[in-house]
């Protein structure tokens, strides 16, 4: 139950509306309550012609709910002596429609105050979900399917309002009305009672059992719906592949597949909840049936006034059907207890790049960026990533990577960033550890343009300004004609207003890759990161991109990874890695004169 109650804690946000509707619930439950002794003499009116029982003076030794029946019946007896039976009954009638109106006004109140309780939770549990994906490292994501992250934001989190918070004032309300019908009972008859309390033993031992292996179920249930996400979210980000290959039947078994396994664990699932209404209703059935009988010997001995005994009945009733909806309440919270222990996954995820408490602001590159002996580990992988890392790049100089794939050198560029931290060494920034800046101020000094262009569904303006506050249109005009991007822009539709799609596929990748240069050189960073960002690139694409890039690294710290080594020729220094080490470094003729690893990578390239 640590889920639910954790999840409780977020109604401390709504403290006045919650109390609201526990009140309102407090009072759906009195004018329940109520209702049950203003039966009995409104049936003593209806099928007595006595009036020898008429009440002609209040007695004053009572107390507790002796003193209040004897009041009730007091005051019966004074509208019957003064007003006559007939008059009496109106008078009975109208009270009894007051409470149940009563009874429901409250119970409409208690929904209508919690209406903004649950859907703010919702709200605030959907949004320190979103907050954590942000705040998680990228280690997190390369081990978790991204169509179950999006279950568990979407589907779990609906799931819990359903569940859980859809329940809360049965949980609020339904005590306080079985509590008080009990109450009443106990008055009237408690030998009678005893089966109540038997009958309530006896369902909630069967419902408890049944309700653990629901709470395993939906568990299992949420993990395979999170699965059938990731298939979809798989396949729409493939479809040109899954065309392009004849997959699509490949595809649909495989979804066929988890949909059938997912509708049959749901099918047991729903079996089990479904059990609970019919089972309660046939004890209650059965119990009363027993009571019928008991009772009826009572009234036979004259033991129990008939009006009195059909009260109790009702009571009874009034102990049944908010038993049937407790025990529906305990079925959804164990369902929704799944939901939520899927979310605290998340939730609970340690975050590995932590911030210092005294880190230290950082505004601008001073003189260097230092690796000093830098290892780097996967925390699944056997064997290092990166193993003893010497580079000094100091500040204005453009340092090319090169290598072949699976080198090294896309981890060795996301470590200054802090996308990761080193497993060994450290990297320095005018000679202090990264580790010892401001996240954010450490980020601020950087601009990447990786290979994908990583674009957004929205305008090309806001594509271009993303992140960045207080920029005007002259200066996003001024960056987009810097990266060679203006022209196209404006022979859009729009123009910069123009929406670009579902990651930018409404534009060509030169096209893409120049609005990413547009956005690097508006944040006018003094350390750029150019991950390969012309190597999925025609020619002439790439003659207006690198214009673009050349144009973009003009006195910056520039870090180039590339697979087209004609890119970098002009670098200050071009790093050779292999295997996670450095294994040549210099310039481009000094590497060419040495015919090395680099000089046979510019001859395959030639070839």
């Amino acid at each position: 139950m640590r889920s639910f109650w954790r999840l409780m804690r977020y109604l401390g946000n709504y403290r006045l509306l919650v109390f609201a509707n526990i009140l309102s619930n407090v009072f759906t439950a009195v004018f329940t309550v109520v209702a049950i002794p203003l039966l009995a003499p409104f049936l003593n009116l209806l099928f007595s012609e006595d009036d020898s029982q008429l009440l002609r003076e209040l007695p004053q030794d009572t107390q507790g709910v002796t003193y209040a029946t004897d009041w009730l019946n007091y005051q019966l007896s004074q509208l019957i002596i003064n007003l006559g039976r007939e008059q009496a009954l109106v008078y009975v009638i109208g009270a009894i429609i007051s409470a149940f109106f009563l009874k429901n006004l409250f119970r409409y109140l208690a929904l209508f105050f919690m209406a903004p309780v649950r859907n703010g939770v919702v709200r605030d549990l959907r949004q320190q979900l979103f907050d954590k994906v942000l705040a998680l490292p990228l280690a997190y994501f390369s081990e978790e399917r991204k169509g179950d992250t999006l279950s568990r934001i979407s589907a779990d989190v609906q799931e819990v309002e359903g569940s859980i918070l859809n329940v809360l004032e049965a949980i609020f309300r339904e005590p306080l009305i079985i509590f008080g019908s009990l109450a009443y009972m106990l008055y009237v008859s408690p030998s009678l009672t005893a089966f109540v309390f038997g009958l309530i033993l006896f369902t909630g031992f069967i419902i408890g059992g049944i309700g653990r292996t629901l709470k395993r179920t939906s568990s299992a249930v949420q993990e395979k719906l999170g699965s059938l996400v990731a298939i979809v979210e798989e396949a729409l980000g493939g479809l040109r592949i899954i065309k392009g290959f004849n997959a699509e039947g490949y595809q649909q078994q495989k979804f066929a597949g988890d949909n059938n396994s997912y509708r049959n664990m749901l099918t047991k699932l729903l079996w089990r909840r479904d059990l609970s209404s019919p089972l309660s209703e046939f004890l209650g059935i059965s119990v009363v049936a027993v009571l019928l009988w008991f009772g009826s010997k009572q009234v036979f001995s004259g033991q129990l006034d008939a009006e009195v005994f059909l009260t109790f009945i009702f009571a009874f009733y009034n102990v049944i059907d908010p038993a049937k909806s407790f025990s529906k309440a305990y079925y959804h919270v164990q369902k929704g207890i799944g939901a939520m222990e899927r979310i605290e996954v998340i939730l609970d995820a340690p975050n590995t790049i932590q911030e210092r408490t005294d880190a230290l602001p950082i505004q601008d590159l001073q003189s260097e960026i230092h690796y000093e002996n830098v290892g780097f580990t996967y925390r699944n992988e056997e064997g290092p990533v990166l193993q003893g890392i010497q580079l000094r790049i100091p500040k204005g100089q453009v340092v090319a990577l090169v290598g072949s794939s699976g080198a090294g050198k896309s981890t060795m560029v996301d470590l200054l960033p802090r996308f990761y931290d080193v497993t060994s060494g450290r990297i320095t920034i005018d000679g202090q550890d990264i580790r010892d800046y401001r996240i954010t101020d450490l980020r601020s000094l950087m601009g990447i343009v990786s290979q994908e262009a990583i674009l957004f569904n929205d305008s090309i303006y806001n594509n271009i300004v993303f992140g960045l506050p207080n920029v005007t249109p002259q200066e996003v005009e001024q960056a987009a004609r810097i990266a060679n991007a203006h022209d196209f822009i404006m022979a859009t539709e729009n123009g910069y207003q123009t929406n670009i799609g579902d990651r930018g596929n409404k534009l060509s990748g030169g096209q893409r890759q120049r609005i990413t240069i547009a956005r690097a050189i508006l944040k006018n960073p003094p350390i750029l990161i150019l991950d390969e960002a012309t190597s999925a690139l025609d020619s002439e694409s790439e003659k207006l991109v690198q214009a673009a890039l050349v144009e973009l690294m003009k006195n910056r710290t520039s870090i180039v990874i590339a697979h087209r080594l004609s890119t970098i020729q002009h670098a200050d220094e071009i790093i050779v890695m292999k295997a996670g080490r450095i294994i040549e470094r210099g310039t481009h003729q000094q590497l060419l004169e040495k015919e090395g690893e680099y000089g046979k990578l510019v001859k395959l390239q030639a070839f």
